[in-house]
């Protein structure tokens, strides 16, 4: 009788902090891009808000979601994940993935996002000086809530991920309750290719990026719990996945939908004004306090994330460094970059941006993928040469977009379909693959006899 109340108890115990891990994720999936990039989207796709959404749902979820899942199933971090395209690259790819959406990128972005669309407007003022007081305090709390790895998940998923989800919830219902249907027509390449133009908004969130940096803490957090390691982890891990993409599913379509009933929509020409009007057509002046709450707990939830994940990236990578003491270097940077402003450095950040996705977005399927058949072979040259063609792209695409030789590399790589919608990319990449299974069948023939 007694082994069963322990066991009962375990059960409960577990189920807890799995379902406190899916709030976590979700928590640190959900910043200021995936709160603004829906609305407007559903604003813009018009009639064409069904399509449009779907292919945002494929960016912005299922992208993420088997990111996770890959991690689980590959290791502990990204550079498992990439290893087998030779420690090279995966060691830059990973350095440079973590710093893009870590201290040098989406790191200062939450404090800058929150001051300017969250504080700024309440307090009437945008001064260098009230930037550099909300970026300092901002801090502080994010580096406080990271201070004990371990004690993140409950104040994430415990505490500020439940107030979230309230007020989000308090937005969508008041905002599709009062205000009537939009019939606006779709514009731009929501009138041609809405679900393809839904799918690079969803892309654009980084999540599928963010996801191959946030695996470590989830997999350590479910490894550490009674998750046990090898398929247990991978299998709670994938439910906490499965549980923070739906969560974040339900959040953009009610978001989306915001855009496209708020009347003349189409005026806007971005998501944050558009919810702080929405807000404040339903709720009067509190609407603005409830929005601004919403940005900044979306934003704090995110860059403990990013603090947490990034410091225990660079922990591994230099063990002798501490935890804490890369904590300490990547809050410092947030914070003198939020605090000076983000022009200079998302001009530097975002073609890494562009030119990290495809990489990712390759290794990720190619280890799903091959993953049924790692007893019989690792499959190295499919993915080498799958990663290695996916980088070559994807720099020649990113150097054409930042100017250098366009015409040129433009010319080289329009044969492919969908170079014009920035999906160019998959074709060579496939094939790549191909010729790389191709080897990797005749070597395990040639080892076989």
């Amino acid at each position: 009788m007694t082994q069963t109340v322990n066991d009962d108890s375990g059960q409960r115990s577990s189920t807890a902090v799995l379902i406190a891990t899916s709030l976590t994720l979700f928590s640190m999936f959900f910043g200021a891009g995936n709160l603004i990039f829906p609305p407007i989207m559903g604003a813009s796709a018009g009639t064409n808000l069904t399509p449009a959404m779907i292919g945002f749902l494929i960016g912005g979820v299922a992208l993420p979601v088997i990111s996770i899942i890959t991690i689980a199933l590959s290791g502990t971090d990204i550079r498992d994940l990439v290893s087998r395209a030779g420690k090279p690259f995966g060691l830059v790819f990973s350095v440079m993935v973590y710093l893009s959406i870590g201290a040098f990128y989406a790191l200062p972005r939450t404090g800058a996002v929150s001051f300017s669309t969250a504080v700024a407007p309440i307090i009437g003022t945008k001064s260098l000086t009230a930037s550099i007081l909300f970026s300092f305090i901002f801090f502080a709390i994010a580096f406080y809530l990271c201070w004990n790895p371990g004690h993140i998940i409950d104040a994430l998923g415990k505490v500020l991920t439940p107030i979230l989800l309230g007020l989000l919830v308090l937005l969508v219902f008041l905002c599709l309750a009062s205000l009537p249907a939009s019939h606006d027509a779709p514009t731009g390449e929501y009138a041609a290719t809405p679900l393809a133009a839904g799918l690079l908004e969803g892309y654009m969130t980084m999540d599928s990026i963010a996801a191959l940096a946030f695996g470590i803490i989830v997999v350590t957090s479910l490894g550490h719990t009674g998750g046990g390691i090898g398929a247990k982890v991978v299998r709670r891990t994938s439910t906490a996945a499965i549980i923070a993409g739906s969560l974040l599913g339900v959040v953009y379509v009610g978001l989306g939908l915001i855009g496209h009933v708020i009347p003349n929509a189409q005026s806007y020409s971005d998501g944050a004004t558009l919810l702080a009007d929405a807000a404040q057509m339903t709720m009067g002046w509190p609407g603005q306090i409830v929005f601004g709450l919403i940005v900044l707990t979306a934003c704090m939830t995110t860059a403990v994330g990013l603090i947490a994940a990034t410091s225990e990236f660079f922990h591994r990578l230099a063990p002798q460094i501490s935890y804490r003491t890369w904590m300490i270097v990547f809050t410092i940077i947030s914070f003198v970059l939020s605090s000076a402003g983000l022009s200079s450095v998302l001009a530097i950040a975002v073609p890494i941006i562009t030119f990290l996705y495809p990489v990712a977005i390759t290794v990720v399927f190619i280890t799903i993928i091959t993953h049924p058949l790692r007893l019989a072979t690792p499959a190295l040259w499919t993915f080498r040469l799958g990663a290695w063609m996916a980088a070559a792209w994807s720099a020649a695409t990113t150097l054409a977009h930042i100017g250098v030789a366009t015409e040129g590399i433009n010319s080289l790589l329009m044969w492919s379909p969908l170079q014009a919608n920035q999906l160019g990319w998959i074709l060579p990449t496939v094939v790549a693959a191909l010729v790389g299974a191709c080897i990797d069948v005749a070597v395990l023939k040639r080892s076989a006899t």
